[in-house]
């Protein structure tokens, strides 16, 4: 078992940045490729970027390239989500996630442990 603990969300106006944390426990963190994901009211869970076990790698939805970074420090067990740029669109609750499987994997049914969420606001 993996379980996962996001924080760092909150309210901010547009064009503004916020960096959600996601603190693993459990089994060897480096074992897993990491995601974010997100979820708008009404909307379907979105994947949001991934980062390979080393941390070589990165993979980025279409409408975060350029705003978002993800990064992770396997001495910390904790991945990263620097969002810049925000905007209303972004407002989700946005999902740490953690897969056993390659990087290409933008599913969220492909990955096997998840954290409880946290709410990010972008107002205008």
């Amino acid at each position: 078992q993996v379980q996962l603990v996001e924080s760092g969300g909150g309210l901010v106006q547009a064009g503004g940045s916020l960096r959600l944390s996601c603190a693993a426990s459990g089994r060897t963190f480096s074992d897993y490729v990491m995601g974010w994901f997100r979820q708008a009211p009404d909307k379907e869970r979105e994947f949001v970027a991934a980062i390979s076990k080393s941390g070589g790698a990165t993979k980025y939805a279409d409408s975060v390239k350029g705003r978002f970074t993800i990064s992770r420090d396997n001495a910390k067990n904790t991945v990263y989500l620097q969002m810049n740029s925000l905007r209303p669109e972004d407002t989700a609750v946005f999902y740490c996630a953690a897969a056993n499987g390659p990087l290409e994997w933008t599913k969220s049914y492909q990955y096997n442990y998840w954290g409880q969420g946290i709410q990010v606001t972008v107002s205008s």
